[in-house]
């Protein structure tokens, strides 16, 4: 065991975190323009820790690490690691010849992956340097759609004819020379090469020599179609708890296999991409964009965002009179906002992440919106009391603390209501609810709240 393996288990929480000396001793290494030391350095890490460094340091530390490792050639298995982004700005410093080499020993899910974010001149290089059948399955997976399972599908593939026995199977797999270097089942075809069931390789090593495979397949086989979009494949996976499954094409025949590996990869990036369009950022930012990049990802959710707090300081602007005559009001405004903003941040969260599960169905929408207004009429009864009490206290006037105490109420249910209606509503539409809903809703409970809580206090106080 490497002394920084042995470091990182002795690390506990931050056991799978870059050790920041080692990070420091690289930095070294590369500014020294130590090619041994560096080489030494980073023998012992995972290629996805070595991605991790790729995007840690600097551009410049970059492209000097890059240079001085393995004489200017990058592992495929860290390219195929990489951020997207990153990867494209790794690729543009590579020589063509460098880039070639290392998708060379990749399986063809990697390669795909790699290659379908190239521009059709760095395509030809990589796939001219692939042998004929790699290359041959690589542009057929090309051609399937975007986001597609014949995209996430790797075409190594290990299978045997349905009517073999367990002894059969075990010599077909010694004798092999070109089996994948990591594969969970045997698939079984019949002969016009459609998948009937599989076998695991445990089940497999168990069983006796004569044991038929059909009578040890297991129960959790189901067969991809090849244009199946990516998030329903990584649903399943998670739905029915796959290792692998065999991907077929519109008349049944096997064309290829998706590991777990794979499916969870969309899982999380399905994740990430719900997390950071919920906050208005882009899924295409990452921490190695230039400032100015970023900048211009952010300013069109930003300017929506402004033109929605321009609405609501319109319903500020009609009780104009109100706020000149009772000053507590301005202080207090803010508070009704900030509760069923936040108030319905939370439905949402909740509403966005049961959709993108599909756990939030039509036939339990009304139950989950009943649900989340009877919580937001809990809360705001609660919240009523005691911001009731603080205005009267605070300003003494109870007309106030009745006031806000009412405005509580009413924008806690009206949020809870907004935070399950709104992503319902844009998901029926054809609109991503995570990319769009927080917006509306922040709306919704601003403009709900500024006038429950104005009009009430006109109404009440003067």
């Amino acid at each position: 065991m490497s002394v920084e393996i042995q470091a990182r288990q002795d690390l506990g929480d931050d056991a799978y975190e870059l050790d920041e000396k080692l990070v420091e001793e690289i930095r070294a290494a590369v500014e020294a323009q130590d090619g041994d030391l560096l080489e030494a350095l980073l023998e012992p890490l995972h290629p996805a820790d070595i991605a991790d460094l790729l995007e840690q340091i600097g551009p410049a530390e970059r492209r000097g690490l890059l240079r001085l490792w393995h004489g200017g050639e990058l592992e495929g298995e860290v390219l195929a690691e990489l951020d997207e982004a990153l990867r494209e700005e790794v690729i543009r410093d590579l020589d063509p010849e460098a880039l070639a080499e290392a998708v060379r020993d990749l399986e063809t899910d990697d390669v795909v992956d790699i290659v379908e974010d190239l521009d059709e001149p760095e395509q030809e290089e990589v796939l001219s340097a692939l042998p004929d059948a790699e290359r041959v399955a690589v542009e057929q997976a090309l051609s399937y759609p975007e986001d597609s399972a014949g995209r996430l599908m790797q075409r190594e593939v290990v299978v045997a004819p349905e009517h073999w026995t367990v002894g059969q199977t075990i010599d077909f797999l010694r004798a092999a020379d070109d089996l994948p270097e990591q594969f969970y089942h045997v698939i079984l075809v019949d002969p016009k090469m459609r998948p009937t069931g599989y076998v695991t390789l445990g089940k497999l090593l168990a069983s006796k020599r004569d044991t038929p495979l059909k009578a040890i397949t297991e129960e959790s086989f189901r067969t991809i179609p090849v244009d199946q979009p990516e998030e329903d494949v990584a649903y399943a996976f998670n739905q029915y708890h796959l290792i692998s499954a065999p991907v077929v094409d519109k008349d049944g025949r096997l064309v290829g296999v998706i590991t777990i590996d794979d499916a969870m990869e969309v899982l999380d990036e399905e994740t990430e991409e719900d997390m950071l369009r919920l906050a208005g950022v882009s899924e295409e930012e990452s921490l190695s964009d230039t400032a100015i990049d970023v900048s211009r990802q952010r300013i069109p959710w930003l300017m929506v965002n402004l033109i929605t707090a321009i609405l609501a300081s319109l319903v500020i602007a009609l009780f104009e009179d109100a706020l000149s005559r009772v000053v507590a009001l301005a202080v207090l405004m803010p508070i009704v906002a900030s509760m069923g903003g936040n108030a319905g941040t939370q439905a949402l969260t909740v509403a966005v992440r049961a959709i993108a599960t599909r756990d939030l169905t039509s036939a339990n929408v009304w139950r989950v919106i009943r649900r989340e207004v009877l919580v937001g009429l809990i809360n705001g009864l609660v919240f009523a009391v005691v911001m009731g009490v603080v205005g009267w206290l605070w300003f003494g006037m109870p007309e106030i603390g009745l006031v806000i105490a009412l405005a509580m109420v009413v924008n806690l249910v009206v949020a809870g209501l907004a935070g399950v209606l709104v992503p319902v509503a844009l998901e029926k539409m054809g609109v991503d609810p995570a990319l769009a809903s927080g917006t509306f809703v922040t709306t919704v409970t601003d403009v709900v709240g500024f006038f429950v809580f104005l009009g009430l206090a006109s109404l009440v106080l003067l």
